[in-house]
């Protein structure tokens, strides 16, 4: 059947038109304090704190004395981690944690020298003069703020999962010391003086504002470190466990293989490339090699080979599955199929046999993979995948694996120019370990999404299947596990994530194959007929194999992605992004689930289980007469240094929808889908634990003109540069309730998405957009090179009619035409 599908995509970046921007303040409330009552307490649990500390430091022959304590402080619920920092006094914060409620607590170093620097604040808040406007006592924001002052134990700067932290005092591992950069050579000095190990430079990942440095000692080691250097921020697990989404399969002999590989028109060496870090692949495959030149296998290490020696062939698996998607259909017809990308592999993972003790800064390991490729290929268009995570270690913050992920994709990574390359990433979201025992099987909630995952720059991939039929001899009276169109049991969600601080996570879900239960349900197995179907390693003995999970979905992902950037190479890899996202549709299953649910707050766990459905490479490519996207590429500016640092501009885009068309659709149901995808630089660890805008560089945020909204209303909500009087906005009337997230669901991530849906009548007048800055680490970054830099962004809007006889396509575009032959005809 021939595809809907056929029409260009509407460029509408010449609809721009940027303005100067200042943001709108949001309000807050707090409990009332007393303030002789709180001032008082707080001195006292300050004065206590620091005597404790000094009473209670270590002494050691083998290091300099400690200059500096260090304090835990308890905030109250939403205050600002680093409150209390005093850059002048050298007083700083970091290991900023918090709860399900949201209470706070950070680390705070306070030199010796500062110390009554805080007496002064708490002083000053005691006794010092009201303000005149308000009652106010000074420092009242800060003071105010504070809940509690306790000494701080090795615990106050630990902010991995609690259950991981050895009691043991001479437990020896791999810690991640995340520490001020301008401390790395204390730390080095510390190891060697200690006789413990740190890991090379080599292994280390380098942020702004923190370096991470792996070092292998025990406990008593590190509190020594911890408390007479006064140089370690943060402390973190170094032991990444990565493991790959595996179930034991059998290979089955096919000979269909060269069959279907004499039928496929192959890639030049131009095409676009996807890089798998992964096990290696077997390049030696009927179905891979004309797609895997030589000089494109790359290993980190050259003992290790580039060959796939996994017990599994996983990464040849992977390769096939990258190439040619499920091969169960193409091995089954006698069409001649194209292919407009080809393959690259960096080996991630050692073979059996050799040492993996080494530092395991997976991150830094990545990042070297990255370079492998591009420095054999600069000039290749590519999108990297790789299906390797840390082992049940939740991504619900970032980790220094994550951020080196998007540290990449921002191309801020060390060692990229100042023009470098954005890259597009796809990773797996980790798989949920595959039980026979049925009563082990947990809610799939319960599994949360493993670290990297969660990084925010890249596709998430996780897994939902339609493969319902056991066809295997002997199991007629199996079931499966998932009914068609729902998750599959072999994927993970971020669920059990914070809202507001963890980003949805995974964007899109892609087939990654069933299991099934007996008919007592007592047990529980992983079928091939429930499996996809892809290249094996040993291709004498099994070259096709069942393949299935995450592994094999985020492959899909990666493949959807490089057909995209072969059909339009003038896409960057954050558009290539939001059109798969916003290509992803929910399966009916999934829109009964939200169908149930009661309002937004419950909708958002939904999109935190099946992201924003499953994409579809048509709908990504191309548009249709009643299914059409509208699409922007656009530079912007953030802030900028004017006297002070303050936000710079914000971009309006009015939406070229004719009023008539509207007005003659006028009941007929529609759907208005807003996606907005950028990279942020990342500035991991201290308090982006806990407040998003200190993680990003910068982020953005779309606004649609409400119903019934004039144009200067409009503009004077969403921007205050807008106002007479900046503090005074207009008197405006609450948004529909038709946004299927609403504006409340976006806080963390570098991708935003919402789908309006009502009669056409009510989008009339809605026709203007405004993509706006909110805050970031560039803003506040010292020196104008980070608070005056540009970055990019792509915004992608669809107006879709159920109805596929409507012809929304036709009108738009004439719109556009006119527009553009208008500014192109001189005067």
């Amino acid at each position: 059947m021939a595809s809907r599908f056929l029409f260009p995509h509407i460029e509408i970046a010449r609809f721009k038109s940027q303005k100067e921007y200042s943001g709108i303040g949001a309000g807050g409330s707090s409990a009332v304090r007393i303030r002789e009552e709180h001032g008082r307490r707080l001195q006292g649990e300050l004065d206590a704190a620091f005597k404790l500390a000094e009473e209670l430091r270590p002494k050691d022959d083998r290091l300099p004395a400690p200059t500096s304590s260090i304090i835990e402080v308890e905030l109250r619920r939403g205050a600002d981690p680093e409150i209390l920092d005093r850059k002048k006094a050298d007083i700083r914060s970091s290991a900023a944690k918090s709860n399900d409620r949201d209470d706070r607590t950070i680390a705070l170093f306070v030199p010796d020298g500062s110390k009554e620097v805080l007496g002064k604040i708490l002083d000053d808040y005691l006794n010092g003069p009201l303000t005149e406007e308000g009652k106010n006592p000074p420092n009242k924001g800060m003071v105010e703020a504070i809940e509690a002052f306790r000494v701080a134990r090795l615990e106050t700067v630990w902010t991995d999962d609690p259950a991981a932290l050895p009691t043991d005092p001479q437990h020896q591992m791999w810690w991640a010391l995340w520490c001020w950069p301008e401390a790395e050579t204390k730390i080095e000095e510390a190891c060697e003086r200690l006789k413990v190990r740190a890991a090379n430079k080599d292994r280390r990942l380098y942020f702004p504002d923190v370096t991470v440095i792996p070092v292998l000692a025990p406990r008593t080691a590190i509190e020594l470190m911890l408390f007479l250097t006064g140089a370690i921020a943060e402390l973190r697990r170094a032991t990444d466990n990565p493991t790959f989404f595996l179930d034991e399969v059998r290979g089955e002999q096919h000979p269909w293989s060269d069959d279907l590989a004499g039928r496929i028109q192959w890639p030049g060496t131009d095409a676009p490339a996807v890089c798998i870090f992964d096990t290696g692949v077997n390049r030696g495959h009927a179905l891979i090699e004309p797609a895997l030149a030589v000089g494109d296998l790359h290993t980190l290490d050259a003992d290790w080979g580039v060959d796939d020696q996994h017990e599994d062939g996983h990464g040849t698996s992977m390769a096939g599955m990258v190439l040619h998607g499920d091969l169960t259909a193409a091995l089954g017809d006698a069409s001649e199929r194209q292919l407009k990308h080809r393959l690259e592999s960096v080996k991630l993972l050692p073979p059996h046999g050799f040492d993996e003790n080494d530092p395991a800064s997976y991150g830094v390991l990545t990042q070297a993979a990255v370079a492998l490729a591009e420095f054999a290929a600069p000039e290749r268009s590519r999108i990297f995948c790789m299906a390797v995570t840390n082992l049940d270690v939740s991504g619900s913050t970032p980790s220094s694996w994550s951020a080196a992920i998007d540290q990449a994709a921002s191309g801020s990574m060390i060692g990229d120019e100042e023009d470098a390359p954005k890259r597009f990433i796809v990773v797996a979201a980790g798989n949920v370990s595959a039980e026979i025992d049925p009563a082990k099987i947990q809610p799939q909630y319960t599994y949360p999404i493993e670290d990297p995952a969660q990084a925010w720059n890249a596709l998430t991939v996780g897994g939902y299947t339609d493969l319902v039929d056991v066809r295997e001899e002997g199991y007629e009276d199996w079931t499966p596990i998932a009914a068609a169109g729902e998750l599959s049991p072999h994927s993970r969600t971020s669920e059990t994530w914070p809202q507001g601080k963890a980003p949805f996570k995974p964007e899109v879900v892609m087939e990654a194959g069933n299991r099934a239960y007996n008919a007592k349900r007592t047990e529980a197995l992983t079928f091939g007929s429930l499996s996809l179907l892809s290249t094996g390693s040993d291709t004498a003995r099994a070259p096709l194999v069942p393949f299935q999970a995450t592994s094999a979905a985020s492959a899909q992902g990666a493949r959807l992605a490089a057909r995209l950037a072969a059909d339009h190479p003038e896409y960057w890899p954050e558009t290539l992004r939001g059109l798969i996202v916003h290509s992803a549709q929910w399966t009916q299953p999934m829109l009964d689930a939200f169908a149930g649910t009661d309002g937004k707050r419950e909708n958002y766990a939904l999109v935190r289980r099946f992201g924003y459905g499953v994409p579809d490479y048509e709908r990504a490519t191309a548009s249709a007469n009643n299914h059409l996207a509208l699409f922007a590429q656009a530079e912007i500016q953030p802030f900028k240094l004017d006297g002070q640092r303050k936000f710079n501009e914000c971009h309006y885009y009015t939406l070229p929808i004719p009023s008539d068309l509207l007005e003659r659709l006028e009941n007929e149901p529609v759907e208005l889908k807003i996606t907005l995808s950028y990279f942020v630089e990342p500035n991991p660890g201290l308090s982006a634990n806990v407040v998003p805008q200190r993680y990003q560089s910068y982020g953005l945020r779309f606004d649609l003109r409400r119903k019934g909204e004039s144009l200067d209303a409009f503009k004077k909500r969403v921007n205050a540069a807008e106002r007479e009087d900046p503090k005074k906005g207009p008197r405006v009337e609450a948004d529909d309730n038709r946004w299927l997230l609403g504006p409340d669901s976006i806080s963390a991530g570098s991708i935003h998405c919402d789908v309006w849906s009502g009669p056409a009548i009510e989008l009339l007048g809605r026709d203007t957009l405004c993509v706006k800055p909110v805050n970031g680490w560039w803003r506040d970054r010292a020196g104008r090179e980070y608070v005056n830099k540009k970055s990019r962004y792509a915004l992608i809007v669809t107006l879709k009619a159920g109805n596929v006889e409507v012809d929304l396509y036709t009108p738009i575009k004439t719109v556009v035409d006119i527009f553009a032959a208008e500014i192109e005809t001189p005067i």
